[in-house]
């Protein structure tokens, strides 16, 4: 549930096709999120170690021409945010980021939030219009993406989009073309502008942002970011993909990756992922340094990470993972969530389930084992292991994490209960804590 890996491919020709089914289809879904844990000081399902936030999500899209030579269709989605009032009363915290906050007295509010007031948020996380002819796809607007180093997280109850234009082309066999220009996000990338980060997150009440306040979109990088690809399945069992990323006057990134499937040994799953950054700009900021001076800054790192897996269809698929990074800089992690790295999403196979930041932390080694089952039906079953292990000279910021997750989908309402246990290194104090978590997620869609 926390990783989606659908590709930017999908989806956009799903945008661009499925809607000719029928001329407007209106689609959406209503979330109760909740979590609890015993980090900290406050015991396990005391409001102070709580956080909740509910969610409703709709979506339309429409042909607006469509004939032999064009088709046009357009889109648009729009999110809601609210507490319902159970911050101060219920929990102390919410999940989203994108809410703002008011401060005032502990007597205003009371004394957990410290008198703080959460107020709703809501924004047009989509708004695009797309224009396919012969086996080429161009979209422009706001929209998802789903690209290796900036992609939309769909983890949290809340969504990060872009403003961007995208060109998808298939006329080479087996092999997609993409391009790809980013204008804004509205992701919580710390290279954004920092007026757009929400106050409720400062404030320390954000357990899972990943979007900024109001859902409010910025200029993505210093001026935009370009990026390009090519995917090949020339090879039915291989399926290979290059990127390009050009964050301008701040980064060149670049992904390559390679998934099989085996066809010799039906169910075997191995694959390969290798990313590079080059960072040269003159804002400091965007690395971590503590001073905001404007002294050249030029770093180089990169990540690489391989998989082994077995899948027994309707019985259960196994994966073990490995992955290590330079020892320059963070590498691999969503640069529209998190550019610095420490809180961001990564694609890499060795990604904790909720620990996000620290598979990809600078000079790290990690490892990954997860097994997935639906128990002949009954429900879906996943357990997740997750080890980190930076060096002590980069600042021993180490995890280890195990998730066990059980949901079952009752036609449109899907429900899952997480347990997670976790060790956690905090690099400044040195000091190892462990911690217990419990969420509990309710999604219905329409």
């Amino acid at each position: 549930m926390k990783i989606v890996k659908m590709s930017l491919v999908a989806a956009v020709l799903i945008g661009s096709s499925a809607f000719a089914i029928e001329n407007t289809k209106v689609s959406g879904n209503a979330n109760v999120f909740y979590a609890t844990t015993d980090a900290g000081t406050a015991d396990m399902f005391d409001k102070d170690a709580s956080a909740a936030d509910v969610a409703l999500n709709l979506n339309v899209a429409t042909d607006l021409l469509k004939n032999d030579l064009v088709s046009v269709s357009a889109g648009a989605g729009y999110t809601v945010l609210s507490t319902l009032g159970l911050e101060n009363n219920f929990v102390s915290n919410v999940w989203a980021s994108s809410h703002t906050a008011t401060a005032g007295t502990a007597q205003s509010y009371g004394a957990p939030l410290n008198g703080v007031k959460v107020e709703n948020a809501n924004w047009f996380n989509e708004a695009w219009v797309a224009v396919s002819t012969g086996k080429t796809t161009a979209k422009l607007g706001r929209m998802e993406l789903d690209t290796p180093l900036a992609y939309t997280e769909k983890w949290s109850i809340e969504k990060n989009t872009f403003e961007a234009a995208v060109v998808i082309n298939q006329d080479l066999p087996d092999t997609t073309l993409v391009g790809a220009y980013i204008g804004n996000g509205n992701g919580t990338e710390t290279f954004g502008d920092p007026r757009m980060h929400s106050n409720v997150a400062a404030l320390g009440h954000s357990t899972a942002g990943i979007v900024n306040g109001n859902g409010d979109f910025s200029t993505y990088g210093s001026d935009g970011a370009y990026g390009a690809g090519i995917i090949n399945n020339s090879f039915k069992p291989l399926t290979v993909q290059a990127w390009y990323y050009d964050v301008q006057k701040i980064a060149t990134a670049y992904w390559l990756q390679a998934d099989l499937a085996c066809e010799m040994i039906p169910g075997v799953l191995a694959g390969v992922q290798y990313s590079g950054l080059d960072i040269d700009s003159t804002q400091r900021k965007i690395v971590g340094a503590a001073n905001a001076t404007d002294n050249a800054v030029k770093v180089d790192s990169d990540a690489m990470a391989v998989m082994l897996g077995y899948a027994m269809p309707d019985v259960a698929t196994v994966k073990v993972a490995y992955s290590t990074i330079g020892k320059d800089h963070s590498a691999g992690q969503n640069t529209a969530t998190d550019f610095v790295g420490g809180t961001a999403q990564s694609k890499l196979y060795t990604e904790a389930w909720w620990n996000y930041g620290k598979i990809t932390n600078k000079d790290t080694e990690s490892y990954n084992v997860t097994l997935t089952s639906p128990v002949q039906g009954i429900f879906d079953l996943g357990l997740f292991y997750t080890n980190a292990d930076q060096s002590k000279a980069a600042g021993n910021n180490d995890l280890s994490e195990v998730t066990v997750s059980a949901g079952k989908t009752f036609g449109p309402l899907t429900a899952t209960l997480v347990y997670i246990n976790a060790d956690i290194t905090t690099a400044a104090v040195n000091d190892d804590e462990n911690s217990q978590t419990v969420q509990a997620y309710l999604t219905v869609n329409f």
